[in-house]
């Protein structure tokens, strides 16, 4: 059987070959943006990597690899879709201005590098999941699976509502408060965080309990870091009307409207 320290090993000698390339890519197009579209896209990696390195129960590493594959692949392509062509995200701009003629190696460390850490501990069910060569899939699967179903019709749909309310000029400045969104002003982060504590219900069914860490670091990131409390520092700014929105929406669990 293939030892854990063998699996992480790869995955992260690949997780580090693919954002060094990226960030040269970075420097070539002065765009460090570029890393949040690789976002998804780095999990497929260590999915696969994993996948063909570990012996474990067959079910269980196709599951597990098909998993973060067709969500990291929805991901990659949304975000190109929907960043490409539009210039550098404002974030990054600012640290390019902050950092000035350093950033140009400081974004190695402080953005690529980061990144391929994080996506390499918040996989960490993805990787040992598919190393136990019992038991066979069971009920927590099914459970699991179902779970991360929701979370990627969650984050799909909520998406797509977002996306078409953007297309219509009618909507310019105006907050989306429709569909998903009336239930919960991040549906696309709830259904992520679904996404990946439903993974780790299928990892934990071979007993790797401890893998919990990945999708605790990845709420942590989604509540409290790079997602609500970092969006809803500037959109209130940005956004008519949001203040009142925030009054009457739940920030991040689904629930009815308040009056």
């Amino acid at each position: 059987m293939t030892d854990l320290g063998t699996v992480l090993w790869v995955s992260a000698v690949v997780l580090s070959v693919a954002v060094t390339l990226l960030w040269l890519v970075s420097l070539l197009i002065g765009d460090a943006g570029i890393v949040d579209i690789f976002w998804g896209t780095g999990f497929v990696l260590v999915a696969w990597a994993a996948f063909l390195m570990a012996d474990g129960v067959d079910a269980r590493r196709m599951l597990l690899m098909l998993l973060p594959s067709l969500w990291g692949a929805r991901l990659t392509i949304y975000l190109a879709w929907r960043n490409l062509g539009k210039g550098e995200d404002y974030r990054y701009a600012a640290m390019r201005q902050r950092w000035g003629s350093r950033w140009w190696w400081w974004s190695y460390p402080q953005v690529f590098l980061l990144q391929g850490v994080l996506i390499w501990i918040v996989s960490l069910p993805v990787q040992a999941g598919q190393i136990p060569d019992a038991p066979d899939l069971g009920w927590m699967a099914a459970a699991g699976a179902g779970v991360w179903l929701i979370g990627v019709l969650f984050e799909g749909i909520g998406d797509l509502q977002l996306a078409r309310f953007k297309a219509d000029p009618a909507n310019q400045g105006r907050v989306m408060d429709r569909g998903l969104w009336r239930y919960t002003r991040h549906p696309n982060y709830f259904g992520n965080f679904l996404i990946w504590w439903g993974i780790w219900i299928v990892a934990a069914e071979s007993g790797v309990w401890w893998t919990v860490v990945g999708p605790i670091v990845m709420s942590v990131l989604l509540l409290r870091v790079s997602g609500v409390a970092m969006l809803e520092r500037t959109i209130g700014e940005r956004r008519p009307g949001y203040a009142e929105y925030v009054r009457r929406t739940s920030a991040f669990l689904p629930m009815p409207p308040k009056p």
